[in-house]
């Protein structure tokens, strides 16, 4: 039986010395090839192509404004980074970003689609069609036709679902609404393009829609009693279990005695009189 000897040490050294050296040269052309790669300008980003529906915004002035803020080359772009820059562009609501090769970005931009306006005429907040709350630049926006919503901290969804539902509620009387506020007590009040306003009261969405219903079906009566239309509208008062209290102009409205203002008051409709 033929017996194997074992290596001699020297032997095994220097198999163990050809080995480290033979990784430490891979080791060495990989750092080379990637220092290569790094800073060869073949790779850097050279091109951006942006694609989507562009209203605010165009490809020219976005890639003027963002291109500057991005670091690294085709490899080592940080893809997150380059999003939440372009994202921070006025108008700009998502952004997609992909690599392609060897030296371009290719961005998909959503804009911002605004259905109003957001908070106290002195602020440059708007809504958009999500009911998120975005800034923008004011003065690209024609203010006539967007409506203005208010209401607390984290209510902009819930206030253009109102909004979206009162708007065509009151589309019959042709009196479109310009605001439309939330308190912080959860009552409504709105605005209308003519001036008018209206106290809506508090509760569920689908109380306060029925009050709104109700007084469309009937006002065009009430009004016809004093020789007006719907336009003459100066203030309504919708806070009543079973009627609604009136202003028009030339025509004062009076009662009794009127509660104080709360989300569910109790007393019975205005009496109406020259």
């Amino acid at each position: 039986m033929k017996r194997t000897l074992p290596a001699p040490l020297d032997v095994k050294l220097m198999n163990v010395t050809a080995s480290v050296l033979f990784v430490g040269c891979a080791a060495l052309v990989l750092a080379a090839a990637s220092w290569w790669v790094v800073r060869h300008p073949a790779f850097s980003i050279s091109r951006i192509i942006v694609e989507g529906e562009m209203v605010h915004n165009n490809a020219f002035t976005l890639r003027a404004n963002v291109a500057p803020s991005l670091t690294g080359n085709f490899f080592t772009i940080d893809l997150r980074a380059a999003r939440e820059a372009f994202e921070e562009v006025p108008w700009v609501r998502e952004a997609q970003v992909k690599r392609e090769y060897p030296n371009s970005l290719r961005v998909e931009l959503h804009e911002h689609v605004a259905e109003a306006f957001w908070g106290p005429d002195t602020g440059a907040e708007m809504v958009n069609s999500f009911g998120e709350v975005f800034e923008a630049n004011i003065g690209e926006v024609e203010r006539d036709g967007i409506p203005r919503l208010q209401g607390p901290a984290g209510t902009s969804q819930q206030v253009l679902q109102v909004y979206r539902m009162l708007a065509p509620a009151l589309a019959p009387l042709a009196l479109e609404i310009d605001e439309l506020t939330l308190s912080e007590r959860g009552s409504w009040r709105a605005k209308l393009a003519n001036g008018a306003q209206m106290e809506l009261g508090g509760g569920t969405v689908e109380q306060v829609l029925q009050r709104v219903q109700r007084f469309v079906r009937t006002l065009a009566t009430v009004t016809a009693q004093y020789q007006r239309k719907a336009d003459a509208l100066e203030s309504a008062d919708l806070r009543y279990e079973d009627g609604y209290a009136l202003r028009l102009h030339g025509v004062s409205t009076v009662q009794g005695k009127m509660p104080p203002p709360r989300p569910q008051p109790q007393p019975k409709p205005a009496a109406a009189r020259r």
